[in-house]
Formats: C-alpha cells, structure tokens, sequence
C-alpha cells in the first residue's frame, strides 16, 4: 500500500464498511444495554404485610428501630461488640444510625399482598386493597413516607392470577397517581411470557387510569427454579429483562422459596447458601449493563427478645448485609424495625472502612499522581459509583468527599457514567 492517503482511504474505506455490517449489533448494545441508571438505589426493601400497613409505618418503625437501638445498643461502644465491628469504625457510625433512624428509616417500602398477607377472602382483600392506598396516598401527603415505595401483589400464576390483577388495580384506583418511586413487585415469576404479559397489564392500567405511559414500573422476583434455568436449559432471566419494554426495574432474590423448591432444608435456607449464590450470579450476570439492579434476600433470623438474641440476629444480619455489598449487591430486603439499626450500620461501616482508599486512589488518577495503581478507566467508574453510594445513603458528607477527592458531588456523579454517556447531573431528579 503505497503512501499516507492510500493507506487512510483504505481504513477509511473499512471502517465505513464495517459500520454498515454492525450497524444493528451497535443498536442492540447501544438500546439492550444502556448501562447503571442514573439517580439513587435504596440500601434495602422493607415488607410489611398489607393489613398492617398505616399511613403512620414508616414513623413507627423508626420510634421501634431507635428503641431496640436504645436498649440494646445503648453506646457505640456496645453497638460495636454486639455487631463486631472495630470500636473506630463504631464511633463513626453511630451517631449516623441514629441520626438516619431518625430523619428517613426506611428507603424503600413494599406493601404486600402476597406471602406476607396470605389467602383472605375477596372481599377482605378488596377491603385492604382500597385502605393501603389510602394510606399511601396520606402518608405521601404528610411527608411520612419513604423515598422509594410500591406494592407487592400475587403473581401471574393461573391460581392467583385474577385476585393479584384486581388487587392492582382497586389499590391503583384508589391511589391516584402513583408517587415518584413507585415500583410493583411480581413475585413468583416462571416465564418470559409473564414478563410480557406485566407489560401488557401495564399499559392497560396506565390506560384505564389515566397514568402517563411507561410509568407502572416492576421488579422481577427470582424464587423459582423456572426462572434461572429454563426447560431448555438456558437461564430465561435475561429476555426476561429484555421482554420488559423498559419497565423493569430490578430482579429480587427470593431466598426462601427458591432454596424449598430446591430442597434446601429449612435449617439452612439462606442468603449465603451455596444455591442462593449461584442464582445471584446468574441474575447479576443478566442484569449487567441493562440498567437493572440486584437486590438480596432477606434474612428470617429477627433481633427480638433479650440482648443476647437480638445482638446475636444483629451480628448475622450484618455480616449477610456486608458480604453483598463485597460481591456487588447494594440492597437486601429487612422485615422488623429491629433490623435497620443493623442494616444502616453495616452499609455505614463498609462505605466508611472503605472510603480513605477509595478516594485517595480517585483523587491520584484523577490528578495523574503515583498511587501504586494503574487503574483502567472501568475501576474509576467503579470507585466513583462507591463513593457515589456512600454520598446516597448518608456514609459520607458531600464536604468530607469534596476534601478527600476534589471533586464534587456533580463531577463525581458524572465519573460513574461511561464518556460517551455522561452528561446530566445524573441524580435522576
């Protein structure tokens, strides 16, 4: 190839070549997989059946979790020997427990319909349906709800098919339209074709009540074996996201049901059970890149009774909430006040032991200095999503980050995004 210019006309000539040939993969990536969604993800899912739930929950979970924390936990120093965390790290903590105990409890709340209230006749349901909303719909207007909330209704399942609809939609009905961060929950999925179907029935909803289309947003609950390996022997969970139309939100573990329906005995059915791994691995797999995120299960083992017993449950809760966060899992479901002071400790103390690392190492990158890593481009975005995740939840304060790293809380939200993505404030607001 003879000179500069035959040699560009020729790459030139390739490269054009080559757009037209992957034109339509470049689509499919570019729509299949839009990347992390921009604005905050709540640290954990709070169930809480739907007969129970009053307009007054959230505040009332807080005065029970400050409570447990009050007799239980009465000093950093004890809170750290119940939770086993260093008395430092303690220290640091402590007072934001009590501090996010008492401005927001609860991030993210799911009144449910399904396992946790059970098969009541229809006209209980329908009862129950109609006053949740209204609820709901009280504790939005008098500021007593959470950031983040929706309902759990009985899955698509010939069985329960029609009474979870109905439940939908009288609680809809009622409701009006759904505050900003509401989410339903489809528990139980087996199918791709469920996940059509929710599609279906959102926008027959949407329709009915007048919502804005694209707005009934939905978790997949993953709690049976039919939806991590099909009959054909391929995982459905990806079509399944892909099947959404853009309205899935998140794919749950349903620790519980899934390792029963695998046979793992009662005595250790958990989070961490080897069975619960491999379907996590799966859905994380799945989920990568589509703007889907992973949520944990839960664990059944509640602080309650003596001091002993509850600080034993906080230590567990703890460390299951810490080895998420570890393997890439940012939220787990609670169900008892008493656990939010667990919860909101673990979530502190991961993003306080890690962030004198993770920003020195940012800040080194970002002004080209020698910090005995050669990070690539993805490990800065991974290290601004975790210091991004501490700013969210309340772990660090937007001055202590700006003097740790430079940078501000809009830059570093912008470093947590690909470049040719970023843009916006990406807070989601």
């Amino acid at each position: 190839m003879n000179g500069a210019g035959a040699f560009a006309e020729f790459t030139a000539g390739l490269a054009a070549e080559l757009d037209t040939r992957l034109a339509a993969a470049d689509e499919r990536l570019r729509t299949a997989y839009p990347g992390e969604p921009p604005g905050r993800q709540p640290v954990h899912t709070v169930y809480v059946p739907a007969d129970r739930y009053t307009a007054d929950t959230v505040r009332t979970w807080g005065r029970q979790a400050r409570a447990a924390l009050a007799e239980h936990g009465r000093t950093a120093a004890e809170f750290a020997d119940a939770l086993g965390l260093p008395p430092r790290t303690a220290a640091e903590v402590y007072d934001r427990v009590r501090a996010k105990l008492e401005r927001e409890p609860v991030e993210d709340l799911r009144i449910d319909f399904e396992d946790g209230y059970g098969d009541r006749s229809d006209a209980d349901e329908d009862t129950t349906a109609r006053a949740a909303a209204k609820a709901l719909a009280a504790a939005v207007a008098s500021g007593g709800g959470s950031p983040f909330c929706g309902i759990r209704f009985k899955s698509l399942e010939a069985p329960t098919r029609r009474r979870g609809l109905r439940t939908l939609a009288l609680f809809l009905e009622t409701l009006g339209p759904p505050p900003d961060g509401f989410v339903v929950t489809l528990p139980k999925v087996t199918s791709v074709a469920q996940v059509e179907a929710m599609v279906l029935a959102g926008e027959r909803l949407e329709a009915a009540y007048g919502l804005e289309h694209g707005s009934l947003r939905f978790e997949i609950q993953v709690e049976t074996p039919q939806a991590v390996l099909g009959a054909d022997g391929v995982s459905p969970l990806a079509p399944m996201i892909h099947a959404s139309a853009g309205r899935c939100t998140g794919l749950h573990y349903g620790a519980y049901d899934y390792s029963a329906a695998l046979g793992v005995p009662a005595a250790y059915q958990s989070v961490e059970h080897p069975v619960a791994d491999h379907a996590k691995a799966v859905m994380r797999v799945a989920a990568a890149g589509t703007g889907v995120r992973v949520c944990d299960g839960s664990t059944n083992v509640l602080p309650v009774g003596g001091t002993g017993a509850v600080r034993a449950a906080w230590r567990l809760h703890a460390r299951l909430v810490t080895r998420a966060l570890e393997g890439g899992i940012h939220q787990g479901w609670d169900l008892h006040p008493a656990q939010l002071p667990s919860r909101y400790a673990a979530v502190y103390a991961f993003f306080r032991e890690g962030l004198p690392a993770v920003a020195a190492r940012l800040r080194g990158y970002l002004e080209q200095e020698e910090s005995g890593f050669l990070d690539e481009p993805a490990t800065v975005r991974a290290m601004a999503g975790f210091l991004a995740r501490g700013l969210d939840c309340g772990a660090v304060g937007e001055a202590e980050l700006h003097t740790l790293t430079g940078v501000a809380p809009l830059e570093l939200r912008a470093l947590t995004r690909p470049p040719g993505a970023r843009g916006g404030d990406g807070t989601g607001a």
